[in-house]
């Protein structure tokens, strides 16, 4: 196994480990608020200092990744079910039909993502749900060229001739041939889309686009971060960027190296 894999794979682990353990074992409610002890920096009762409603951040941290997390998974699934449908149906039918699909997913890819998406959130306001459907919907076109290849390529085998001349319905060759193929790559294009709807998802919050400022994201922890900088307050900051940071280098990571797992380089020789 690749040792990249692993690395990121521990260091994403921890970073879970930490967003759901550092809640349930410290029994902090994250929005309860005490002024008395705001702007605290780094001590033995508050690691990562308090923020200026008081609220500890080591667990607010750990809540906001956790829901940073949890959004970019639905966001990622729901892209990656979308794209592989799309590249689906124009790998398969081809003719017209890949042309006007294609023509499409150029088009919707040429837009502005983040513009695209603050659109979409900005009739919802603070709606998880439609934070999730403005991420995926800006991010499904790749997953879908990245299927439409690999389904023109699958359709030059064989096999699927045989199954054709043997009486297979379309069906059967989707489920029997098509899914197994298609199916590393759609789980790479989740794992390689987390990074990306993390990163546009706290982008949302930190413009006040997202989820409200009392909910914790690392993009609302982010924008409260803002007011505190002026007052000295450096770890308001550091420490949720830093595991914004650590979290999306380690998936993009676990990505590129699960990608070269399944579906390793051609070696250099063996190239026309």
């Amino acid at each position: 196994m690749d040792r990249r894999l692993i690395v990121a794979g521990s260091v994403l682990g921890a970073v879970a480990l930490y967003a759901i353990a550092v809640p349930w074992v410290s029994g902090v409610d994250d929005r309860i608020t005490d002024f008395a002890s705001a702007r605290q920096g780094p001590s033995v009762s508050h690691w990562f200092g308090t923020d200026s409603a008081g609220r500890d951040l080591l667990v607010r941290s750990a809540a906001a990744i956790r829901t940073s997390l949890v959004i970019a998974a639905a966001c990622a699934a729901l892209a990656t079910v979308i794209g592989s449908l799309v590249g689906a149906v124009a790998g398969l039918w081809g003719g017209w039909v890949d042309r006007v699909v294609m023509r499409s997913t150029d088009a919707i890819n040429a837009l502005p993502h983040l513009l695209l998406g603050i659109v979409i959130v900005a009739m919802f306001r603070g709606s998880v749900a439609a934070i999730v459907l403005s991420i995926a919907l800006t991010h499904w076109t790749q997953v879908a060229r990245i299927v439409r290849s690999e389904i023109l390529v699958l359709r030059q085998r064989p096999y699927i001739d045989a199954a054709v001349l043997a009486g297979a319905d379309r069906a059967h060759v989707i489920r029997r041939h098509v899914l197994p193929a298609v199916a590393p790559q759609a789980l790479i294009a989740v794992v390689l889309l987390l990074p990306h709807a993390i990163w546009h998802e706290s982008t949302l919050s930190f413009l006040g686009f997202g989820l409200p400022p009392h909910e914790p994201s690392l993009g609302t922890l982010l924008s409260e971060a803002r007011s505190s900088l002026l007052l000295g307050g450096w770890w308001t900051l550091v420490f949720p960027a830093g595991i914004l940071v650590t979290a999306t280098v380690s998936v993009a990571v676990a990505g590129s190296a699960l990608r070269q797992t399944i579906s390793p380089p051609i070696p250099s020789e063996l190239r026309l």
